[in-house]
Formats: C-alpha cells, structure tokens, sequence
C-alpha cells in the first residue's frame, strides 16, 4: 500500500508549507459530519432549487485574495446554496429522470474523491479498472452480451451515445458501407442527445415512423424498403430501451434482426430503462438486447448509483479501441506492454485480470473512477436486492396507474411499460399544470413537472426511488382534486 491511500500513511519526505496540502483534522470533521448528518436524513427533503431566493448577496465577495474560517464557507453552503438545490434522491423527487443512490455508493463516492483516484490507464489505476470491469461485468451479463464485451463508464448518456456513434460510423466500411455522408436511422422518440450526437459528428438523422410510439423492426424494414437510394446510406440504428418521456421500451428484437440483416451498426440506448433488465416481470420486453453491438446504461438513474455514471458497453470492443484510442508521445507508455505483464492475456476480452485502458473506449481520456460506487455497492448489497428495489418500483408504477384510473377527475394516458406514469387532469390546460407543479414543490408535497403527450399537456411521475411509496403519490393525486 503506498502512502496517502490509506488513512495513518506517512509522507515520504518534504514538509508542505502551504496550507491548502496540510491536512486539517477540524475542517475533516466538519466536512464528514456535514456528510454523516446528510446520509442520515429520512426522509431526505425536496429543497428548493430555482425556486429558492438569489444567491447573489450570498456570494458576493466570498472568494478573495484571503481565504475563509471553513466553517463559515460550510454553513453558507448548508442553510443557503444547499437548500437552493432541489434533491433528486428525495422520495418526493419525480420529475426528470430522479436519482436514489444507495447508501454504501455515496459512502465509497467519498473514498474516490478523497483517495482523488484517476481511472485514465491500466498503468495509473489496474486495481480500480479491474473493479470497474466486473461492475460492467454485471450488467453485460444481465443484457445477455457474449464474453468479449467491454467498454467503460462515461459521465452520462449523452457521452456514451456520442462515443458508441462515432464508432458506428467509423466502422461503417468494415460492414461494407461506403457513404460518404452517412444516416444513422432511430424513431422521433430517441433521445435528444441522439440527435445531438449525430450533429456533432456530422451525420444525418434517418427518422423512421413509430408505431404507437415505439420503433419497431418492420417500420424499419418498411422505410428502408421504400427509400433504397437514402438507405443505402443508412449505416445503423438506434433503439431506445426505455424512453424517457414515456418508458416505451423499442421492439429490440425486430430491429436487430434489420440490423443483422442490412449490417447495421445496432445501438441500444438504455440510459434510464436498462436498470429493468434486473427485473424478471418486464424482461421480456429486452428481447433482442442481446444483440446490441453497442449499449449504454445510466447507474446514476435506475441503478442506484450517484452521479454522474453511465455504462457503454460494447459487443467488439476492440472495435471501439480502434477509433477512441489516442496517439500522443506521452501516452505511448500506458499503450505498450507493462513490465511484468508478459504472462497476462490481451485478448480484448475486457477480463479484470488484462490490461485495459478506458480511455480507449470513448472519446474522454482524463477520468475519475466513476464506476467504484456501483461496484462497491453490487458487491455489499448483491444483485438480489438490486433486483428486489427495480420490482418494488414497478410494483409503484402499477399501483399508481390505478390510482389514477379510479380518480373520476383523472386520464390515464397509457399503462405504464416501465416505471412512468403518464395522465391528464380533466378540464386542465398547460397553465394549470404548471401552477399546480409550482404550488406542489412549494408545499413540499413533490417536484413534479408536466409534459406533454401527442401536443397535449400532460402531468408524468417518473418514479425510480424505491421509498417513492404508494401513498407518496396518493399525496400528488390529492393535490389535483
């Protein structure tokens, strides 16, 4: 063990003068008892967020050239900014895509941060990377990816679907397309940073007709066939495990068998519904996500995990190595062999015994090691209880759906597919639902945020929190009365 990782380890040599290196026991008690009285809130509370008063007059001449009494700086930040952020682990947080991380991953969040771990390399961080890879191990073997799979965590979805892209289009020709601009196709229901993405690297949004929401393999087959001069540039397709307006999971299966068929790059955006392939209730539904060649998975969403993490697997990664991998004279070192590893296989397998950098498997080099949470927390609590926590919410969804379809006043827009919960206020126009959104989080009662559905306004639950309970969102229906 080397010094500094490990609490009680001595500096080698030298005595550090300036003050922010020295370590400070008193600030240390009073930052890890702030987090201690954090970790123990129950229930944690909504807060305010943009709602709350300005900061302003807060922070004004804060930062200077002299520094402040830690204590002070510290409650600035708990009775005025941290009240000013809205928490998106609070069982009344259902708005957006919440976040619910488990105890043992907020706790280890902190071992990261404070052993200030960088995860670029194999050569810089084996023992973190190795942990990070079963981790991933966990959720390729719950997508039903072969062996070889691999990839890396990247700050969210909107990373991964730029990342897992790029490689679609840079490995076009080795499926024998040959576009010289080519159209990636996916439904108007794929994420915005899907969109996003193919701007970025500079190709055309192919838009397949939905039905009912939902992309499936014959729409697919059916606008290609219809369009063979524009598909002929088409060199992969998207589908959404989970939509995030509405939870809608693609018909993966049918499109994959399009994808095979027509050689197409096939990506499956799982970012917030991929946490459901724990669930044996809805599994069915991801059929077909075993032929993925890429897909991501949001830990910060459905998987308990504190932001920010998501998962990018690949089926070939080494395919992924060959368009993310970065050449520069100094980074030769963490791509040669490592001494002492003339006995450790490089099959690109993603195995946590060979070397493997993830940097090479997205377009980031620098990273923290974002994945240890997820990985402390899957080993201290098990898959069962992941598994238990994904059921519990659907069981919510279910139970709210009918909630609001024994309200008189109340529309149930659709059965909920996964853990959203789509529905109407009878006689309500945009206006009222924003009221109503403002008057609830005002009340504490919930930060809830409508929609919109098919050009009409809507109201929408995105329950993940396992502690969102049914009578939570008995509370939210009251309000509408």
């Amino acid at each position: 063990m080397t010094a500094g990782h490990l609490p009680g380890g001595e500096e080698a040599t030298g005595t550090m003068t300036n003050p922010m290196f020295v370590f400070d026991e008193k600030m240390a008690e009073l930052v890890l008892g702030y987090c201690r009285d954090r970790l123990a809130l129950d229930p944690v509370p909504l807060d305010f967020g943009g709602y709350a008063t300005p900061f302003r007059d807060v922070l004004d001449g804060l930062i200077g050239p002299e520094g402040n009494d830690p204590a002070h700086v510290l409650d600035l930040f708990s009775e005025r900014l941290a009240t000013g952020v809205i928490s998106s682990d609070s069982p009344r947080f259902v708005s957006f895509i919440p976040a619910a991380p488990t105890k043992a991953s907020l706790l280890f969040d902190m071992v990261v941060s404070c052993s200030s771990l960088h995860a670029t390399s194999w050569l810089e961080a084996a023992g973190a990377v190795s942990a990070e890879n079963q981790a991933l191990r966990v959720l390729a073997d719950l997508a039903g990816l072969p062996a070889g799979a691999g990839g890396c965590f990247v700050a969210g979805g909107s990373a991964a679907n730029l990342s897992a892209l790029m490689v679609a289009r840079d490995t076009a020709s080795h499926r024998g397309h040959g576009a010289a601009r080519p159209k990636v196709a996916c439904s108007e229901e794929a994420h915005s940073s899907v969109g996003k993405a193919l701007r970025v690297l500079g190709i055309e949004e192919y838009v397949v007709p939905s039905v009912d929401h939902r992309l499936t393999g014959e729409a697919l087959e059916a606008a290609l066939a219809a369009d063979p001069e524009g598909a002929a540039d088409v060199v992969a397709v998207v589908a959404t495990a989970g939509t995030t307006n509405a939870g809608i999971v693609d018909d993966l299966k049918g499109v994959a068998e399009v994808a095979r068929r027509r050689k197409l790059w096939f990506h499956v955006d799982g970012a917030y519904g991929g946490g459901a392939l724990f669930a044996s209730s809805v599994r069915p539904l991801f059929d077909g996500i075993e032929q993925a060649d890429s897909l991501v998975i949001d830990p910060h969403k459905w998987l308990f995990a504190p932001y920010d993490c998501a998962a990018l697997l690949y089926r070939q990664p080494a395919l992924a190595k060959a368009v993310h991998t970065q050449d520069a004279a100094y980074l030769d070192i963490i791509h040669e062999s490592i001494p002492g590893s003339d006995d450790v296989p490089s099959d690109d397998s993603g195995g946590a015994e060979e070397p493997w950098n993830p940097s090479d498997y997205a377009y980031h080099l620098s990273r923290r090691a974002r994945g240890l949470p997820l990985w402390f927390s899957l080993a201290v609590y098990g898959t069962n209880a992941y598994r238990e926590a994904v059921e519990t919410v659907l069981d919510t969804a279910r139970a709210a759906a009918a909630a609001v379809e024994a309200a008189p006043h109340l529309e149930l827009v659709r059965q909920p597919t996964l853990s959203i919960v789509l529905f109407r206020r009878q006689g309500w126009a945009r206006a009222d639902y924003d009221a109503w959104s403002a008057r609830a989080l005002a009340d504490q009662i919930a930060f809830v945020t409508p929609t919109a559905w098919e050009d009409e306004p809507a109201a929408r639950l995105a329950l993940l929190n396992p502690e969102t309970t049914i009578d939570v969102v008995h509370e939210i229906l009251d309000t509408m009365a």
